[in-house]
């Protein structure tokens, strides 16, 4: 860093006037919860395991105890739900946490790898009972008109007149290659990836830009810790929430069953091996807190960033984070 880069980077990313209003908007959201008699709950950031998805990529470290003489693996979590959905076992009732989370991927206007993320569980609620308090806080921080609602087939269908639940491998690798992805849809042999690019690319851009947009029903391929439907077992019981062409939330009709869990932890630590990735070490906490039991239950991950970018009319996520990454 050379010293003039040094005399300006000690300077917050935000001005003051805005990380002012970014507290009062926090304190806004603990009020939102205090009313509805929802506990904060504050649980650790560093865990002997982490998220075996794919898609995310966590920080590892390692803990030189100076009373052992071994070092210690140790993660920092991409969300605070494992921990969670361990008080919620251990009879806590509905909870909700705003802390730190990290994902070591991109940084860029919508990411930061340490970012501040709002979470919370509702007991006894489904996801479509989530999604309607998740439109309450929207409407109480944005000051938006009620969400729009449309499942994932639905998008789908309207912007790329393409049925995702029923589409073969050929069919999503020719469309992608009618959008210009040829080299992807020559090489990729997931469904799903190429799912998510199209919805990512051809469909957000499109959807929640007068009003916000709750997107259900996600195909059950994409399912990560949310219940399978009873009614129709292509999809799963979960949700996303976008608003002026940014994902501001991902809930879930939360996944009881340890068995399942495992299952899916297992099949993902397959699936990382095969692409070159490392594999994962299982949270056997949460799978041992799952076995005794978790309550009928939905839960949703909210960036707090993301949202004060919207609420403060900001461009970037540097604009309402006190230090950004290159200045931590």
């Amino acid at each position: 860093m050379t010293e003039q880069n040094s005399q300006s980077n000690w300077q917050p990313s935000a001005v003051i006037a805005t990380l002012k209003k970014r507290a009062q908007l926090i304190r806004s959201i603990r009020e939102f919860f205090y009313r509805k008699d929802v506990l904060e709950v504050d649980t650790p950031a560093l865990s002997h395991a982490t998220v075996t998805d794919q898609h995310l990529h966590s920080f590892c470290t390692r803990f030189d105890n100076p009373m052992s003489p071994n070092t210690t693996e140790l993660f920092l979590q991409t969300s605070p739900e494992f921990a969670m959905k361990r008080l919620l076992c251990a009879g806590s009732g509905s909870i909700y946490q705003i802390c730190k989370s990290f994902r070591n991927e991109e940084a860029g206007r919508f990411h930061n790898p340490e970012f501040t993320m709002l979470e919370w569980y509702r007991v006894g609620y489904d996801h479509h009972g989530l999604m309607t308090e998740v439109d309450e806080l929207i409407q109480l921080i944005l000051k938006t008109e009620p969400a729009e609602r449309m499942t994932y087939q639905q998008a789908f269908l309207q912007h790329l007149n393409c049925d995702p639940l029923t589409a073969s491998l050929d069919e999503l690798r020719a469309l992608a290659s009618r959008y210009g992805y040829q080299d992807i849809a020559a090489n990729e042999s997931s469904k799903d990836t190429l799912m998510m690019l199209l919805f990512s690319q051809h469909i957000e851009p499109h959807i929640g830009q007068d009003r916000p947009c709750l997107v259900y029903e996600f195909p059950a391929s994409q399912a990560a810790l949310a219940k399978i439907s009873k009614d129709n077992p292509l999809v799963a019981e979960r949700f996303e929430l976008y608003f002026k062409g940014i994902e501001l939330a991902n809930g879930f009709h939360e996944l009881s069953d340890a068995k399942e869990q495992r299952r899916r932890f297992e099949h993902d630590n397959q699936t990382r091996l095969s692409q070159g990735l490392q594999s994962m070490p299982l949270d056997k906490n949460l799978i041992a807190a799952l076995e005794h039991g978790l309550p009928e239950c939905a839960g949703v991950a909210l960036g707090i960033d993301r949202l004060l970018m919207l609420a403060l009319n900001c461009d970037s996520i540097d604009q309402v984070t006190a230090f950004e990454y290159n200045r931590a």
